[in-house]
């Protein structure tokens, strides 16, 4: 359900309708798409959901891959995307300039290194447990010697480090490694959306996903620091794809058809 725009999000966007004349749309188009180009960071993983990407026989497809090709023909220039293993890694290339725009979980963390705009998506994240273990909730997952998993440099790591006291929490670099683990039965647990386990939990059978909830992770749109103009064309193209259908369009597009659209204004 979308909720009425912040003050915050209204003067982006009041502001951005003003100065739309032709000089400003080029001023626009140099600041977000340097090299004549809107190059998307994505995170590549088969875990799919809101945040993740695939890649296919042709390219790629997921929700950010819908959302940066309609706001580059938005922009009149060609998409192109740049591909990661991990949210972590889009981070921390945000220095480098080797990207301009992107859709990532937001936590304080990256708010001190890059601009977000609206949140588009709101996932409760949890645990799954190996076949054959005896976790059967919180209390008995944080104990010492359980080892869980976490994609390295996450908004969920950083959650799941605060949420364990005891049990001990290890990043890996990408999705499909963390996977192997678990069905090996080489780690205790995984830490990521609910929905993205649920899914791997028809994949490994006796894999279990804990009921209670650790954090909601929010994901949203992101351009790089100091990017006054490119933030307020983030804002306006993702507050309307939430209003007009085309957030929709794009889940619906990527086996998210039963996943109500959950966003947030702060």
């Amino acid at each position: 359900m979308l909720n009425q725009a912040s003050p915050k999000t209204a003067g982006l966007l009041l502001g951005l309708t003003v100065m739309m004349t032709p000089a400003a749309a080029d001023a626009l188009k140099d600041e977000i798409a340097p090299t004549g180009k809107l190059r998307v960071a994505i995170a590549i993983s088969p875990a799919g959901g809101a945040f993740w990407s695939t890649k296919t026989e042709t390219g790629y497809a997921g929700v950010p891959v819908d959302l940066g090709r309609e706001m580059a023909a938005q922009l009149g220039v060609p998409v192109e995307y740049v591909a990661h293993n991990n949210s972590g890694q889009i981070v921390d290339a945000v220095s480098k300039g080797t990207w301009d725009i992107t859709f990532l979980p937001k936590d304080p963390e990256r708010e001190g290194r890059m601009s977000f705009g609206p949140i588009y998506e709101v996932a409760d994240a949890t645990y799954i447990v190996k076949s054959g273990s005896q976790v059967t909730n919180f209390q008995t997952l944080d104990q010492p010697g359980i080892k869980v998993a976490a994609v390295n440099n996450t908004t969920t790591m950083r959650g799941a480090i605060a949420h364990l006291k005891n049990a001990k929490v290890t990043g890996y670099q990408t999705y499909d490694e963390i996977f192997g683990l678990l069905k090996a039965g080489e780690i205790d647990a995984f830490a990521l959306s609910r929905d993205q386990l649920n899914a791997m939990a028809r994949q490994i059978p006796g894999t279990r996903v804990l009921d209670e909830t650790f954090k909601q992770t929010v994901t949203a749109v992101a351009v790089p620091p100091n990017h006054p103009q490119s933030l307020g064309f983030a804002v306006k193209f993702l507050t309307e794809a939430i209003a007009n259908g085309t957030l929709r369009k794009a889940y619906d597009n990527n086996g998210l058809k039963d996943r109500p659209v959950r966003t947030q204004t702060k």
